[in-house]
């Protein structure tokens, strides 16, 4: 990889300093919609899946029946942040700023939830079909029933995970009667190990990254001709699933009043670990506002992998680890070395750029915003809060391409937060005292 040492992006990248990357390959979207592997169709497919499990997802997981089984968050207006950011730049922050609040997701309190169980939920619906148990048009409300059990128990789930994902999938196969392994890797928290064991979940530890914990899933379930790999790396299915985020968020825009069009832009921070979560996200929000907006990945400096891959062109062909990054935060979620081989080329075209956060930073926002707004998250799912200083300070040159520059009053912008309801209180107060130290 000694090309690549004299890049002044890999450079910063290597002597983890924090970085804000534009990328440079973005085009208009109706010059690559139509290239894509994927289109609104497969999106709206996996939308259709999910309304049809709703009643099934309200009668097993009693804290989805208030939204009728529709596994979503709130879009919540975060002013006090907005301001405590602009005391910090130095400058106020024109716009509004809200908080996608996916760390408050039903079922596994991450942003995991959408793709995660969707993939669990399209597996069985399959299964269900091809045994007979399923017909179309029947009530998915059966599938809380002894006979769907029964034909569950002789299938296998299989998944590697940093945790979340792990969580997410782990809750949903055990709550349909899935045998299912989760293979964690040595930097997932052992209240998510706990938590998925008391559902009756098998959880492998590694003492290795999560690449290795996936692919010793991979090789486990190649070896079951019962097992179904869930493979975060490499799944469009886990991306379809949260590719509908973009749907649901395109109602709660509308609901509160907030137009997305070409005098009103809207930007979006995203966290990314291997990148299947907010590419989802990115590739569902270009479908439905195009041009309007504009998509930033949010990545820890010792785990820079998704810019790493678009900023070299080798997508998964290289690892943060082979240019001497250890791959280390604390922002477990996000703590992975190399990217998904097809999230990062589907990105290309897609995304307006990444930026990478210090674990140290993390934390402190983590604090701000629980001192600002009484939000409580992970670490991890503070990444999105620099994305709107990072491009206000150092991203004039994109504002300016993008015929943005005056248009920044009526901007919004969104950062997701991807994790933290189910953190133990410890944990959490833990993490609120060390961001409250370096403060």
């Amino acid at each position: 990889m000694s090309e690549f040492t004299t890049n002044p992006v890999v450079q910063s990248l290597v002597a983890l300093n924090e970085t804000t990357w534009f990328n440079p390959k973005k085009v208009a979207f109706e010059s690559v919609q139509g290239q894509l592997p994927l289109q609104m169709s497969d999106m709206q497919d996996a939308a259709d899946r999910l309304s049809r499990f709703a009643p099934y997802l309200a009668l097993v997981f009693p804290d989805t029946a208030v939204n009728h089984g529709i596994i979503e968050s709130e879009l919540k207006p975060i002013p006090a942040m907005q301001s405590v950011l602009s005391d910090l730049m130095g400058a106020d922050i024109e716009g509004r700023l809200l908080m996608k609040c996916d760390n408050q997701l039903p079922i596994a309190g991450s942003i995991k939830a959408r793709g995660g169980i969707y993939e669990v939920l399209l597996h069985a619906e399959r299964l269900a079909l091809a045994s007979g148990l399923l017909r179309e048009g029947d009530d998915y409300r059966t599938f809380d029933s002894d006979a769907f059990r029964a034909l569950f128990s002789a299938h296998q789930i299989v998944v590697g995970s940093t945790g979340n994902l792990g969580l997410s999938i782990g809750t949903m196969s055990a709550k349909l009667g899935f045998k299912v392994t989760v293979h964690m890797s040595a930097d997932a928290r052992e209240w998510k190990k706990a938590l998925l064991e008391s559902k009756g979940v098998n959880v492998v530890e590694h003492t290795a990254d999560y690449s290795v914990a996936v692919e010793q899933g991979r090789q486990e379930a190649e070896q079951d001709d019962s097992a179904y790999f869930i493979d975060d790396e490499d799944s469009t299915s886990l991306f379809l699933g949260y590719s509908v985020a973009a749907l649901r968020l395109q109602k709660q825009l509308n609901e509160q009043g907030i137009l997305v069009d070409a005098d009103h832009p809207l930007f979006v921070y995203l966290p990314c670990g291997v990148g299947g979560a907010p590419g989802g996200i990115t590739f569902g929000l270009k479908q439905v506002f195009g041009d309007h907006v504009h998509c930033f990945f949010a990545e820890p400096t010792h785990s820079p992998c998704m810019l790493l891959g678009m900023e070299t062109g080798l997508h998964s062909k290289i690892a943060v680890q082979d240019l001497g990054i250890d791959n280390l935060t604390c922002a477990d979620g996000l703590a992975v070395g190399r990217p998904s081989a097809f999230v990062g080329p589907m990105m290309d075209q897609l995304l307006s750029g990444a930026y990478t956060v210090s674990d140290d930073n993390m934390h402190r926002y983590l604090t701000m915003l629980a001192d600002a707004e009484s939000i409580q998250v992970e670490p991890s799912a503070t990444a999105g809060l620099v994305g709107v200083m990072r491009l206000l300070t150092s991203g004039r040159d994109y504002l300016k391409s993008h015929q943005l520059e005056d248009k920044m009053p009526q901007a919004t912008h969104i950062m997701w937060a991807t994790g933290g309801d189910l953190v133990p209180d410890e944990e959490r107060e833990a993490y609120y005292s060390y961001g409250k130290a370096l403060l």
